[in-house]
């Protein structure tokens, strides 16, 4: 059978084509769209994270020594998860709302490209909240320092859930984890014509095995009613100096491979950039959803921005039955 570039049958040449985004002089993809749908349990939104499990994603991350990679990464998605079951709980007796879904596509295993989920939600590409806060692999009790409203910190123990553990094995196939994104997200916004446009945020320390841009380019093709899919590409590094945050144009990126993963990021939508010039970020007009040589901190604070835009169209005044 015939092919595209992406990996998928020729005969969907046409309609790929059809659905195409406007590209820059450069390759960058420019999103369309207003980004304002209310999501409510009729019209959900999803988060789907690629996330790099590669042997390298074992080194430290910037300015910890004693936190791999890998584990930065869990701590932040396993962080957004149990941010989105909260946001989702109108009441305790009802239980959250399947408002979100989420998805943890690992890529550089031994098991190769597919969901990290295990135990009940194993081989689930997309979960939404309510099966999520049933279906933690564990609830640890891990150390947290928080103001005392002194000036000081002071240390309390939290309860986190975990719904997957670390895992750094072999290489980088990006460019699967890119095609793997776009079965999924296909079927997604196929159904979905009236929600919250899906993000993908890869979570990436190595150079691929192939040239991925293809993929990303087909994976950012797909749209609903609001605008395509968003695409955030965040480098982890364990080099201690500032990471180049949301560039607008390439010529301060170090070498090919950020310059790659800067081609293959969402510029912004207007809403989305606002909400980083609130936090205090330098993002002017053109930016992209790109952090080279970012920290684990840098990588926590990015997802919480970045994904606020779509915890604040959350439906109010829906029947809390249903």
């Amino acid at each position: 059978m015939l092919r595209t570039p992406e990996g998928y049958p020729a005969s969907e040449a046409p309609a790929l084509a059809e659905r195409a985004l406007i590209l820059s002089d450069r390759g960058g993809i420019h999103m369309g769209g207003s980004y304002s749908a209310e999501i409510s349990r009729d019209h959900p939104t999803c988060f789907l994270f690629l996330l790099d499990q590669s042997y390298s994603m074992t080194e430290p991350c910037a300015g910890d020594e004693a936190r791999p990679k890998a584990n930065a990464a869990a701590d932040a998605i396993n962080n957004l998860i149990r941010t989105l079951i909260i946001r989702c709980t109108k009441n305790a007796k009802e239980g959250p709302r399947n408002y979100y879904e989420v998805g943890v596509i690992g890529y550089g295993s031994a098991r190769g490209v597919g969901p990290c989920f295990s135990k009940a939600l194993r081989g689930m590409d997309l979960v939404p909240t309510r099966h999520l806060a049933s279906n933690p692999l564990r609830v640890e009790n891990r150390t947290r320092q928080i103001p005392d409203g002194a000036g000081r910190l002071t240390e309390v123990t939290v309860r986190f859930p975990v719904w997957f553990d670390p895992v750094a094995e072999a290489d980088t196939p990006m460019r699967e984890a890119m095609q793997y994104a776009h079965k999924v997200l296909r079927q997604w916004t196929s159904g979905h014509k009236k929600s919250f446009p899906p993000m993908v945020i890869n979570i990436t320390d190595g150079m691929p095995n192939e040239d991925p841009r293809d993929a990303a380019r087909a994976l950012t093709s797909l749209s609903v009613d609001d605008g395509n899919v968003l695409l955030y590409n965040l480098h982890l590094s364990m080099l201690k100096h500032e990471p180049i945050m949301m560039p607008a144009q390439p010529n301060t990126l170090p070498d090919e491979f950020a310059t790659m993963l800067f081609e293959m990021s969402s510029v912004f939508p207007e809403k989305i950039r606002q909400e980083f010039e609130i936090e205090g970020y330098n993002v002017p007009p053109g930016s992209r959803g790109f952090v080279f040589n970012m920290s684990a901190d840098v990588l926590v604070r990015f997802i919480e921005v970045g994904t606020r835009t779509a915890l604040n169209r959350l439906a109010s005044g829906e029947p809390t039955a249903r």
